[in-house]
């Protein structure tokens, strides 16, 4: 459900507050509409987001965190902190690793 960095990125991006597509493509850097349409799709099905349609005119659609959804906010926001305070060991991990192979 969430095993591609491209799901977790958007969970992210959606955790404050819903977004429209457009808001979302520029807030993620990297992701190309195509990918972003795609991830989009699976977190819907899976039912951690739900896509509105806005009544605005242009039509607009807006996604959100479903209930569900916002149930992996908080585990997201603690692997983001342990990342965030074990980056240097991780990089000194990295590095022996490669000075070995």
């Amino acid at each position: 459900m969430i095993g591609n960095k491209w799901s977790v990125v958007v969970l992210y991006c959606l955790a404050y507050r819903p977004r429209r597509y457009n808001e979302i493509q520029r807030s993620i850097e990297g992701i190309s509409q195509k990918v972003l349409t795609q991830t989009l799709r699976r977190l819907e099905r899976h039912g951690l987001l739900e896509r509105r349609v806005l009544s605005k005119m242009p039509p607009n659609v807006e996604y959100t965190l479903t209930p569900l959804g916002e149930t992996l906010i908080e585990p997201l926001f603690a692997i983001a902190q342990w990342s965030q305070q074990n980056f240097s060991e991780v990089v000194k991990a990295r590095e022996a690793y490669d000075r070995q192979n």
